[in-house]
């Protein structure tokens, strides 16, 4: 070896142990400082230190304020199955496995990452509190483009591209390309750069019209499939698909789409483009697993390839000023939910959290339905995955209480049973041995879903506007308050669903106090959806839901449509006004601003209503003589 190249290395050494302070430790672990020396690529160090945890444990990382830069490079590799996400093989440097009492504090810190990475990867911990910092990617895994020219009787559309999303086109098709990662048009929708918020009516304009029906399929009714196919999977996506748009570069930086099959964009607007569904959500930025004690305190999510935070078979998550925005010069931030919690219990609060502009829901609460397919013996059931991004979830542990459900009788269960083990044999099939006896009437077909893994939710003095899809979806029966928060969004504001055929996502939602907020221009997608709806997926007259009280809050609304009631008992209306914005054109002027369907023990009192439908109420047989107050 050379001598400078001896003296590199040693001075190399030098600054990897400068670069780490620790402060005098104590029982309960060592404080770790890391310092700016690392920045250009901070992994290495994080993840060594990180590592050597369990001979020298940590109770507080802490970051000198400045710019960090984390690849895949050098990062711990897993493969994940992630609730609503890929599967997918990632790199993180924050890998905190089995810790407790953890805090790490950016103190400021914007930390950039690169590539499939999961920024915090957190997994059967205790009391982990990350805060002070804000994260991002230095590429994003969405693409956008301004439409700068249409052409109606040609079907065309031009698009412009800046030198932040390079592309190249193969065969007709465009893809953008990232570091370690590429995305085609896929899943699409438009921006309109004026109000940084989703186009009114997208839904005419967008999905783009990617594919259309393989025009030659030859003996494909031959395959036999011996057990039940999800064709939404990702290894059918393009079965029965093939290609519809056509794309050509006019000149560097301007496409020219051909063949959409809905209205052709405006000129002005900006379009996201982030892949196809099933290959797009690779890189949420935090993974919370079977965790017990999660804060996030004063955390910027700028970007994530996924959700800004997906807690999967955890307990008391507290976000208090997690915040889901996108940076200047982007329209989108995640490419997914702000935030989603599957069974999940005890307690999650979202308290003065900014959430905008993400590509679908600002909070998921809710279990997994999960379908018998075997009746071992008496004691033993084995269960299988409804979606293919459920794969791998593991639906509770020993003496958890689960339910028996059959929807076409109940929203229900008629049975509870508790749990002894589960044996995970893959990511669609497990077998799952219960304390008790197997009831008779149990069949091939029924659902189990986790009684015990529902928390109670708290979301308060929250913004959530300007992203694609809901607001809040909350399928919890504990005590729920939606208090004091501003909507406006492209879908329903709040949905309140029983979902057990496409997601299966389980819960009734019930306990539900809806007070104080402002609902302002929702559903403004093109969509004819109430803001706040309760819907169940299955076409029947049965309870789903009860004990909600709607209090205090304030509507104001381009269009009539303001509350959908299906398959409700006990729900107050109290004290509500309604307003017309005239933000934009109505778009269902022949709608009621209220649907009561299949319910019971409704009352409405001392509401104002000063909107424009014809009539305000239309309700069914099942509360004749209901009345708007």
């Amino acid at each position: 070896m050379k001598r400078n190249q001896i003296i590199y290395s040693i001075l190399s050494l030098f600054v990897a142990i400068l670069c780490v302070s620790w402060v005098s430790g104590s029982e309960k672990g060592t404080n770790v400082v890391f310092t700016t020396s690392i920045s250009e690529d901070a992994t290495p160090a994080v993840l060594a230190r990180i590592m050597q945890a369990d001979e020298n444990p940590i109770s507080e990382i802490k970051f000198e304020k400045g710019t960090y830069h984390f690849y895949p490079d050098k990062g711990l590799e897993e493969y994940c199955h992630i609730s609503n996400h890929c599967d997918v093989m990632v790199s993180t440097a924050f890998p905190i496995h089995d810790f407790k009492n953890l805090t790490i504090d950016g103190q400021g810190s914007t930390f950039i990452f690169h590539g499939i990475m999961i920024p915090f990867l957190i997994d059967k911990s205790k009391n982990i509190t990350v805060k002070n910092l804000s994260v991002d990617w230095h590429e994003p895994f969405h693409s956008e483009g301004v439409i700068i020219a249409n052409d109606e009787a040609k079907n065309t559309f031009d698009m412009q591209l800046s030198e932040k999303y390079p592309y190249e086109i193969r065969n007709g098709q465009i893809y953008f390309i990232k570091e370690y990662y590429e995305h085609n048009l896929g899943q699409t929708i438009l921006y309109d750069p004026a109000r940084k918020a989703i186009t009114f009516d997208t839904e005419s304009y967008t999905n783009l019209t990617t594919t259309k029906k393989s025009e030659v399929q030859r003996y494909l009714d031959t395959i036999d499939y011996k057990y039940e196919v999800d064709f939404r999977g990702p290894e059918y996506k393009n079965l029965g698909r093939e290609d519809r748009l056509l794309v050509e570069e006019l000149k560097p930086g301007v496409v020219r789409i051909h063949n959409h099959g809905k209205k052709i964009p405006q000129v002005g607007m900006i379009l996201s483009a982030k892949g196809e569904q099933g290959f797009n959500r690779v890189a949420p930025a935090f993974r919370v697993t079977h965790t017990y004690g999660f804060n996030a305190n004063d955390v910027t999510v700028y970007h994530a390839g996924g959700m800004g935070l997906i807690a999967e078979n955890s307990a008391d998550l507290i976000l208090d000023h997690f915040n889901v925005i996108p940076p200047e010069g982007r329209m989108v931030s995640t490419t997914a939910d702000a935030t989603h919690f599957v069974g999940c219990r005890g307690k999650v609060v979202l308290r003065n959290c900014v959430l905008t502009n993400q590509l679908d829901d600002a909070a998921n609460i809710h279990g997994t339905y999960q379908k018998i397919v075997d009746v071992l013996d008496d004691y033993r059931i084995g269960v299988r995955m409804g979606h293919s991004q459920q794969k791998g979830f593991v639906i509770g542990i020993p003496n958890d209480t689960l339910g028996l459900v059959r929807l076409s009788n109940s929203f229900y269960p008629y049975q509870q049973l508790t749990i002894k083990s589960s044996e995970y044999l893959n990511g669609r099939y497990q077998i799952i041995t219960l304390n008790e006896k197997l009831p008779k009437e149990i069949k091939v077909g029924d659902l189990i879903e986790n009684l015990s893994a529902y928390p109670e939710l708290l979301v308060e003095n929250c913004i959530i506007k300007g992203n694609r899809a809901r607001g809040l979806l909350l399928s919890t029966p504990k005590k729920t308050v939606i208090k004091n928060n501003f909507f406006s969004t492209e879908m329903e504001a709040l949905l309140i669903p029983v979902e057990s055929g496409h997601w299966y996502e389980s819960g009734n939602g019930a306990n539900i106090t809806i007070t104080d907020n402002v609902f302002q221009d929702c559903n403004h997608s093109g969509l004819n959806r109430g803001i706040i709806r309760f819907e169940t997926d299955d076409d029947n007259e049965n309870i789903a839901f009860h004990n909600i009280e709607i209090t205090n809050n304030q509507f104001n609304q381009f269009d009539n449509l303001i509350l959908e009631v299906s398959n409700t008992d006990h729900l107050k209306f109290i004290d509500n006004t309604i307003t017309n914005s005239g933000t934009f054109p109505m778009l269902f002027p022949e709608n009621p601003a209220i649907i009561v369907e299949s319910s019971k023990n409704i009352v409405f009192k001392n509401n104002t209503y000063s909107g424009k439908a014809r009539q305000i109420l239309v309700s069914d047989e099942s509360v004749p003589n209901l009345k708007f107050h």
